[in-house]
């Protein structure tokens, strides 16, 4: 008897080939996945946890995701979501090519700090060559370079409560009558201390386009695109979701996608 393998990111494409079609903004198809009681909503939280739980206990925490050569790099990075903002605080920054731009890392760190892009340049270095993968379906391979995130938290030092990182964004993606909702993502500790997990500020040997989040966005190798936060204000390290957007720990989890997107 024939033995067949289905790698968990096959299933995951074939198990999203219908969503591929729905955009990631404005979708009405979802929009009853916002409702906190909905029992679909519910079930797909669920899912979700146990889905990272079976991860966590078939991966190491260090295993990598694969990586690959330059030559297997035929395009630029694609750009999606959000590819300039307009916000004042941004533009400003932007005018002047970032120079004042200023990384806050704060919550539950010993020592709230502030980094500067000439900072962050001139600590340890990663370098990987890594696959994008969308929940859209498509996929790019591209050349990132930036410091590792455990850098950052160990400048701060992370206390025993923190759980999870949370990037605040500068990218406005939803205006709402109350005001504008600044994009929002959170990976935890786990991943956070993973040695693919980056804060890049450089994309095939230039400095990070507008386009794909400058100046800095984060690189999450082992989830989907959407986890990679881009256009980073801030750094906040948090014990829970509670009080931050409905709860969920991301934008698009409190929109109904999982909040756990490992591939």
């Amino acid at each position: 008897m024939s033995k067949v393998i289905i790698s968990r990111r096959a299933l995951l494409r074939a198990s999203l080939a219908s969503a591929a079609t729905l955009p990631l903004a404005g979708c009405k198809a979802l929009d009853f996945l916002r409702e906190r009681e909905n029992a679909m909503r519910q079930f797909m939280i669920r899912a979700n946890t146990l889905t990272s739980r079976t991860q966590r206990l078939l991966l190491s925490a260090d295993q990598l995701a694969p990586e690959f050569s330059e030559a297997d790099i035929r395009q630029s990075q694609f750009a999606n979501g959000s590819t300039d903002l307009s916000g004042a605080e941004y533009a400003a920054l932007k005018e002047k090519n970032f120079d004042a731009y200023r990384l806050q890392v704060g919550g539950l760190v010993e020592r709230p700090a502030e980094f500067s892009l000439a900072d962050l340049r001139n600590m340890p270095v990663r370098t990987q060559i890594t696959r994008h993968d969308c929940v859209e379906g498509w996929s790019c391979i591209a050349k990132w370079q930036g410091v590792p995130l455990c850098a950052v938290l160990n400048r701060v030092g992370v206390k025993p409560t923190a759980r999870y990182v949370m990037f605040h964004c500068f990218d406005a993606i939803e205006r709402t009558l109350s005001g504008e909702v600044l994009y929002y993502e959170s990976i935890d500790l786990i991943d956070a201390r993973h040695p693919q997990t980056i804060l890049a500020y450089a994309v095939n040997d230039r400095p990070l386009p507008i386009a794909n989040g400058a100046p800095l966005r984060v690189r999450v190798e082992r989830q989907l695109g959407y986890k990679m936060a881009k256009y980073i204000a801030r750094i906040e390290l948090i014990a829970d979701f509670s009080r931050i957007g409905n709860g969920h720990g991301s934008y698009w989890a409190d929109r109904g996608y999982e909040w756990f997107a490992g591939i």
